[in-house]
């Protein structure tokens, strides 16, 4: 938790840590910055009596209230692993002047939640946000296995590249592969990708459990998209949606262009996880 909170000492740097699931604490300069982190037990409250149970495999790394020392909280759409009751609320109740960037889509979701509208930002897919420590926000379209909008045309699930100083990272949220994907990112310079990797199923996709890129894909994206570092994620919190981090890791050994460590602008990599 120290880590998390110390501003860098190499203020050109940027530093991540992984929350599971699809969330990450990014830190630049004196700013932090969590994207999508799922910090608590309510999809297993919710699902307890469902096939599913939503138990967690590992505990969270810190706690809503924790994380609450974010300047910025960004959320990908709004299931709940990505935008959690309560975990917003945690933070909110927490920390006042926390801000939150959310699809327009979701806005209500964000409100209903407890985010006072005057901290709520509304995004969506071709807007950019420019914040604190001049960090931009670029919101693309993502495929949690489609492309979906809502009736006024909002995009429902969003990717971000978010850009701080000279470095570039992306955060799909939930998606696969779609048309065009590789040349949006490649005219984004982006240095590295934070991908889900916990791949789709027929079975899983029945039971209304929409899937992520399998770990070619990711691999197969970033080399399309000529992104030279890729941090694979979305894996290890949910038993019936996982995949093994041993065969992860056996696919990209197994792919020589693309690299699973940091970028040269990359200070650490944390994973709280662990």
């Amino acid at each position: 938790m120290v880590a998390i909170k110390a501003p860098l000492g190499n203020m050109g740097h940027v530093r991540l840590f992984w929350l599971g699931q699809a969330g990450f604490a990014i830190r630049y300069r004196d700013k932090l910055m969590v994207v999508d982190p799922y910090l608590s037990d309510y999809l297993a409250d919710k699902y307890q009596n469902a096939e599913f149970k939503h138990r967690r495999m590992i505990p969270p790394p810190i706690l809503p209230e924790e994380a609450a020392v974010a300047d910025w909280l960004l959320a990908t759409h709004k299931h709940s692993d990505h935008l959690d009751p309560w975990t917003v609320s945690g933070m909110v109740a927490a920390n006042l002047n926390l801000k939150v960037i959310v699809p327009e889509a979701t806005a209500g979701h964000a409100k209903d939640m407890g985010v006072p509208a005057d901290k709520i930002i509304l995004i969506d897919a071709g807007q950019t946000v420019t914040i604190d420590s001049g960090i931009r926000i670029d919101a693309l379209p993502s495929a949690h296995e489609t492309l979906a909008t809502d009736a006024d045309g909002k995009h429902l699930y969003l990717g971000y590249v978010m850009r701080f100083g000279g470095l570039s990272v992306y955060h799909s949220g939930d998606c696969v592969p779609y048309r065009g994907l590789d040349n949006i990112l490649a005219a984004r310079n982006i240095d590295l990708a934070l991908l889900p990797i916990n791949g789709r199923d027929a079975y899983r996709r029945e039971r209304n459990i929409p899937g992520n890129f399998t770990v070619q894909e990711a691999l197969n994206l970033c080399e399309q998209a000529v992104i030279p570092n890729m941090i694979g994620h979305h894996f290890g919190m949910f038993d019936f949606n996982t995949i093994d981090p041993k065969e992860a890791q056996d696919v990209i050994q197994g792919n020589a262009n693309i690299d699973s460590g940091c970028c040269a602008e990359l200070d650490v990599v944390y994973t709280l996880t662990e």
